[in-house]
């Protein structure tokens, strides 16, 4: 209420330059993968774009810090007991935007000023010199599997993992992956990638927790604890494991992920950022000649205007409708 009689608006403190803090910590952090979805979404509302090769070159310059699950040891309550994360955004200081206003109408700069440093637990909050990860939670993949971009918690994964070649094994949606993940005659080995199709914002729709995909029964009795794993889903930012999600376009609106079939060799290298299908152009060609959009679930109603209207996971999963153009008059 205080801040609507000064007439402090959200637009003063939700400015580029605070959009950008907030992806430097979302890096230190190790944060959720969600973030990649909800802050570009936030920021289009304001008409700022918040593109993943931001999210990608911050990460790259942003260590992590801080040694909570699923990247470090500890849990978020002994996170918020250690310091939190006005002790996070204090050892990231260099990197910030210090002049940027805050809820408190003072700048984050003064705000970080009021904290004590002597309180921090410098065994779950790492200094900057000292990191957990020399790279940020997040790296943003592109390749001729994600043409706009796709999102690993690479802080998480498999170190082992984070540079695969394998073949596909292939689910066409959640139900059929449910159906025949633990089939015991299902074709997959340790070294396979597991593939999900169809659930994404308008192949979901509304692009579900769908992305931690389970690892079969058969290979688990055999000690595997993790496979890459791929997909236009989302997933919970406390799951662990080599998993890329948010591949975009998504499968449902044709993207190469609606391609691929099994068998077909993928390679994951993040280190260069690449996600790749290996498959000739000339196949390609026949199956996207061949593939044609699932059938709307939806013929009428709020649930056919989502599956019409929302945008891709790179620009939030927004309304195309919501997002502030510079230019054009709101309605």
């Amino acid at each position: 209420v205080d801040l609507a009689r000064e007439g402090l608006r959200p637009s003063a403190i939700l400015t580029p330059a605070a959009f950008e803090n907030a992806v430097r910590l979302l890096m230190a952090l190790g944060g959720s993968t969600n973030a990649v979805v909800h802050l570009p979404a936030i920021a289009g509302r304001l008409g700022i774009s918040l593109p993943l090769d931001l999210f990608d070159a911050m990460g790259r310059s942003t260590p992590v810090i801080a040694n909570v699950r699923p990247s470090g040891q500890y849990q978020m309550e002994e996170f918020f007991h250690a310091g939190g994360v006005p002790a996070v955004l204090q050892e990231l200081r260099p990197l910030l935007h210090l002049n940027t206003l805050t809820v408190s109408g003072r700048t984050l700069g003064e705000e970080l000023d009021r904290i004590d440093p002597s309180a921090v637990d410098r065994n779950v909050i790492l200094p900057l010199d000292q990191p957990l990860k020399r790279e940020g939670g997040l790296a943003i993949l592109r390749g001729t599997l994600a043409p706009d971009g796709a999102v690993i918690k690479q802080s998480a994964a498999s170190p082992e993992l984070l540079r695969h070649r394998g073949r596909a094994v292939v689910f066409s949606s959640p139900a059929d992956l449910a159906a025949r993940i633990d089939d015991p005659a299902l074709d997959i080995t340790p070294e396979s990638v597991i593939v999900l199709q169809n659930a994404g914002p308008v192949g979901g729709p509304g692009m579900p927790e769908a992305g931690f995909l389970p690892i079969p029964k058969k290979l688990l009795a055999q000690g595997i604890r993790d496979m890459v794993r791929i997909s236009d889903a989302r997933m919970s930012g406390t799951a662990f494991g080599t998993v890329v999600l948010h591949v975009a376009p998504e499968a449902a609106v044709g993207g190469p992920l609606a391609l691929v079939r099994d068998g077909d060799w993928i390679e994951l290298d993040v280190a260069n950022r690449r996600l790749d299908l290996l498959v000739g152009e000339e196949e390609l060609a026949r199956r996207r000649a061949e593939w044609r959009p699932p059938t709307p679930p939806y013929r009428r109603g709020y649930r056919r205007l989502y599956v019409d209207h929302v945008l891709q996971a790179p620009q939030g999963c927004d309304f195309d409708f919501l997002v502030d153009r510079p230019g054009v008059a709101a309605g």
